[in-house]
Order: structure tokens, then sequence, then C-alpha cells
């Protein structure tokens, strides 16, 4: 997998029948052919469908190691789309737009699998496709990317055309493509810390409870403290399944959280963000505190 910020679009419908084959696999594109502006591929006798990316959830990546984010979706062809061919491709990208309202073409990143789909009949006319993307987000993410992402999809069918030859005939090519499919949020990982003081503590005296948030820099590759944040205070008395929430604080300019509370019984305190547009939600390990 690769992420790539895209500097001058040659995708969409246009180029990317040009090209017969994914710019993101640039290895198969075209490099011989004299293909003009009124050359065009026939359109594939297909569609996708369920698509499901990541299992539905959100992407929260931290900075470190890597991220396998599975791909399934079903694809439905004629029955005289060999989908079996050795130049048959198939794929989904992940791609980020500032605008929402932007397509693949206006992509300002895009994250996509080092293989294509594999695809299994379940029919004559229907297959089953997995794939997957591998994160590294060390290498691979930046802060202005996190938010919701898009997905595009798309088919190939190159009926035994050289794509390198003189010969090659675009006209000959199958091409399917849906865009603007429902991505995941791709979320900055957030690290959350709690600790109530003084143990043991005196009922009905004061516990200070302090922490810090702090989440993923992806451009930096280490954590900072996240600013200006609501996170709740909550307490489960020892025995309790269920927490209750004491307050609602923010974070100072550095993340750091500090609060007080009356001592009243046995119980664990611990802190909870719920999470934002760009970074996940999370809680803190409970701290115990013992009350005399």
């Amino acid at each position: 997998m690769r992420i790539c910020a895209t500097v001058a679009a040659v995708s969409g419908a246009l180029a990317l029948s040009v090209l017969a084959v994914p710019a993101a696999h640039a290895d198969n594109s075209v490099s011989g052919a004299d293909v003009t502006d009124a050359d065009q591929p026939y359109a594939l006798n297909a569609s996708f469908s369920n698509i499901k990316i990541n299992n539905g959830r959100a992407i929260v990546a931290g900075t470190t190691g890597m991220i396998t984010v599975p791909i399934t979706y079903t694809l439905t062809h004629g029955a005289d789309v060999d989908i079996t061919a050795e130049d048959f491709f198939t794929d989904v990208e992940l791609y980020y737009v500032a605008s929402q309202d932007d397509s693949y073409d206006d992509s300002d990143y895009t994250l996509f699998g080092d293989d294509w789909a594999h695809c299994t009949a379940a029919s004559v006319t229907v297959a089953n496709c997995t794939q997957s993307i591998v994160i590294h987000p060390a290498q691979d993410l930046f802060n202005e990317a996190a938010g919701k992402w898009k997905a595009y999809a798309y088919a190939r069918a190159l009926n035994g055309q050289d794509t390198g030859s003189d010969d090659y005939d675009v006209t000959k090519v199958g091409v399917v493509e849906k865009d603007l499919i429902a991505g995941p949020s791709l979320l900055r990982a957030a690290k959350l810390t709690v600790n109530a003081t003084p143990e043991p503590v005196v009922k009905g005296k004061t516990i200070t409870v302090t922490g810090k948030l702090t989440r993923a820099n992806w451009d930096g590759a280490n954590y900072t403290g996240y600013a200006s944040q609501p996170v709740q205070l909550q307490f489960r008395k020892n025995g309790a399944s269920a927490y209750t929430v004491v307050k609602t604080i923010k974070t100072t300019t550095k993340g750091d959280l500090k609060t007080t509370v009356k001592a009243t019984a046995d119980g664990y305190f611990r802190y909870v963000f719920t999470g934002t547009a760009t970074t996940g939600a999370l809680g803190a390990a409970p701290d115990f505190i013992d009350v005399k």
C-alpha cells in the first residue's frame, strides 16, 4: 500500500478510460499506444454493491506499526465478462477530499492496496470480492487528511489488449466505475490518562483527579496535547457495574486535565473522551481510590 498526494489529477472516467487500468497501479499503464480523446472503452457490464470497508468501522491510527483495512464487495456482471481472465482487474480505493462535494477526480490523498481484489464466483454472474489496504501511519498519513473519506470502485477488462503495444485498441477494453461511495472515517488515535490522589483518602475530603489527553500527530510521528476538548470525569463505586458522569471539564492548551471532587466511597475514577470528527474516542484506564 502507498498513499499519494494528488498533485495533478489524471483520473476520472476519461483519463482512466484512456489508461484502461488505474493510475494507482501505474506499472500497468499505457506506454506505446497512440490514444486520442475520441477513443473510448466500452461500458463493461458490471456493477458494485455491498461494499464494506473495515467492517463498517472507523479506522483509528496511531503513529507506529501498521493497520490492515479489509474490504469486501459484490461484483455483479454479465455472463460474457470473464472475471478469471489474467487481464481482468477490479479494485476499491479510498480517497480524501477537503470538500465532501468533490469526487475522486479532486482527491487530495488516496489509499490503495498492493494487490487487486480477489473475486470468487458465487454464480455465473455474481462474484464476492475481497482485498485489503495496509496503512503504515508513520509514512502514509498526514494530519490534514483526518476525517471522513470516500471510496471509488472500478473494474477493467483488457480482453487481450496489450497496453504497451502500438496495436493497443482502447475501444476493445471494458470499463466500469463507481464514485462517491461513502467511506470510513480515518481518525487520529488518542491517549488519555487519569490519576486520583491522595490514596488513601478520608471520606469527605477532597480528591484531585489529574490526567492528560494527547492524540497522534501524523506529521511528526508523535503524540501531542489536544487542547480545549471536553472530557468526562466518571466514577464507578466499588461493586457497581456501571460508571456515572461526575462532571465534564476541558483540557488546557497542552491537553492537561485537573479537577477536584469529594471522597464518598471506594471506587474507580476515569476520564472519557467522546472523540471528534478527526480523533477517535477512548476512556482512560480507571484509577482506584481507597476511601477510609
